[in-house]
C-alpha cells in the first residue's frame, strides 16, 4: 500500500521532522505492506530521513503571466469568481502525485490554526475526486479557527486523528463523526545522546526554548523571559541551555536565542545548543535536563516524554490540550497574553521547581499510557483501510 505523507514544512522545523519520523514508525509497525512517501515544502532538509521511498517537492509554482494557464485562470476568476484552475496549476507538484498513491496522510498538525488556506482545500478536493483515501493525522485545531470553508474541508476527510482531547471534543461538537483521539506520535520518537557541551551540569541544567513566533504574537514577552532568566541565575545554581527547535529562515529560534546567550554569557552559566541538530539529537539533550521551559510544542513533548518537568509558553490549543491529557489540567501552561507578565513567569517557574518530585512522578506514571495511545493511531488507520 502506497501512503503519501504531505503538508510537511521541512525538517528545519524539528517538530515537523518528529511527526514524519514517528508517523513512519507507527504506520510501518501497523501496516506491514506499507510504502511511505513524503511531500515536503523543503525536500532538501529531509535527505537524512529514513524509511521513505522518496521525498518530493510540494512547494507552490508560479503561473507565468504570458501563458494560456494565466489567461484561463484570469477568465475563471473574473467571470466565475473562482480560482480552482489557478490553485490546481500552482499546486501541480503534489496533485501530480495523486494517481501514484493509495492513501494521503495530511501531517501538518496545526495547519488549520493559520487562517483560510484555499490551496489546501483544492489539493484535498483533487485527492478525493481521484477516489483516494484522505486522512488528517495528529491535528490540533481551536474553535476560534473553525470557519465555514475549513469545516467543509474537514468533513471531506475519511478519517481525522486528533492529538489531544480539546481538539477532539471541539470537532465532535461541530458534527464531525470521522474523528478519533490519539496522542501525538512524537511521544514515541527515539533519542540520540551526543556528548554534553562544556558548561553543562549533569542533573542541574534547565533548557529554555523561546521562539520568534511567540515574540511576534507578544513582543513584551521578551522582557519577561529576560527577567525570568535573570531570576534563575540569581536564585539557583543551575546552568541554562538555550535550545533551538525550529531554524527555518522566517522563524529561526537560533537567532533570538543567540541574542539571549550573548546577553547572559558573562554569567558563565549559559550555553547555546547548535542549530544543526536533528529532532532525535535535540531530544537527547532535552532528556538530560532537570527542567525545561519551551515555546515549541514538540520541544516540550521531547521533555514530557522523558519525565522532565516542563513549563509551556503556549500559543495554541495544542499546548493546552496535551498538558490537560497528561495532568488532567493545563498544568504550567501559560497563554500568549500571560507570558509578558514577569511575575507570572517567575511564579510558575517557582511552582515547577517546588513540585519537581511530584511532576516527575506524574510524568513517569502517565507517559507510558500516552505512548500506548499514540501507537493506537496506526491500529486505527490499519483497521480503517481494511474496511
Amino acid at each position: 500500500m502506497k501512503i503519501m505523507m504531505f503538508l510537511h514544512s521541512g525538517s528545519k522545523n524539528r517538530g515537523c521532522e518528529a511527526l514524519v519520523r514517528s508517523c513512519t514508525q507507527i504506520v510501518k509497525r501497523s501496516i506491514a505492506d506499507s510504502k511511505l512517501y513524503l511531500a515536503s515544502f523543503d525536500p532538501e532538509s529531509d535527505s537524512h530521513l529514513q524509511g521513505l521511498e522518496y521525498v518530493c517537492d510540494m512547494s507552490a509554482s508560479k503561473i507565468k503571466k504570458v501563458s494560456i494557464d494565466y489567461l484561463i485562470a484570469a477568465i475563471q476568476h473574473k467571470i466565475l469568481k473562482k480560482d480552482t484552475y489557478a490553485l490546481r496549476k500552482m499546486n501541480h507538484k503534489i496533485i501530480d502525485q495523486i494517481p501514484k498513491m493509495d492513501v494521503f496522510l495530511s501531517i501538518g498538525g496545526d495547519a488549520y490554526c493559520y487562517g483560510e488556506q484555499p490551496e489546501r482545500y483544492e489539493v484535498n478536493r483533487n485527492i478525493k475526486k481521484a477516489g483516494k483515501k484522505l486522512i488528517l493525522w495528529g491535528c490540533s485545531i481551536g474553535e476560534e479557527d473553525i470557519t465555514t470553508d475549513n469545516l467543509a474541508d474537514l468533513k471531506s476527510f475519511d478519517l481525522i486523528i486528533a492529538r489531544e482531547s480539546l481538539t477532539y471534543n471541539m470537532l465532535k461538537s461541530k458534527g464531525l463523526n470521522n474523528v478519533k483521539l490519539c496522542s501525538d506520535g512524537a511521544f514515541l520518537l527515539e533519542k540520540e545522546e551526543l556528548a554534553l557541551p562544556k558548561g553543562w551540569q549533569e542533573g542541574n541544567t534547565i533548557g529554555i526554548n523561546y521562539s520568534p513566533l511567540v515574540y511576534s504574537k507578544n513582543k513584551n514577552s521578551l522582557v519577561a523571559i529576560q527577567n525570568l532568566i535573570q531570576h534563575i541565575l540569581d536564585t539557583t545554581d543551575m546552568t541554562i541551555a538555550f535550545t533551538p527547535h525550529v531554524t527555518e529562515n522566517h522563524t529561526n529560534d537560533y537567532t533570538i536565542l543567540s541574542q539571549l546567550f550573548e546577553q547572559y554569557n558573562n554569567s558563565n552559566r549559559v550555553l547555546l545548543l547548535p542549530d544543526n541538530l536533528n529532532a532525535i539529537q535535540y531530544k537527547g539533550y532535552i532528556a538530560r535536563m532537570r527542567f525545561f521551559i519551551g515555546a515549541r510544542t514538540h520541544a516540550t513533548i521531547a521533555a514530557y516524554s522523558n519525565a522532565v518537568p516542563t513549563m509551556v509558553l503556549g500559543y495554541s490549543v495544542k499546548s493546552k490540550g496535551i498538558a490537560k491529557d497528561i495532568f488532567g489540567e493545563e498544568k504550567l501552561v501559560l497563554s500568549i497574553d500571560e507570558i509578558s507578565d514577569s511575575n507570572k513567569l517567575i511564579s510558575k517557574f517557582e511552582e515547577m521547581k517546588n513540585e519537581e518530585v511530584e511532576l516527575k512522578h506524574k510524568l513517569q506514571q502517565e507517559i507510558p499510557k500516552i505512548k500506548i495511545i499514540a501507537q493506537e493511531a496506526g491500529e486505527i488507520l490499519a483497521a480503517f483501510l481494511k474496511q
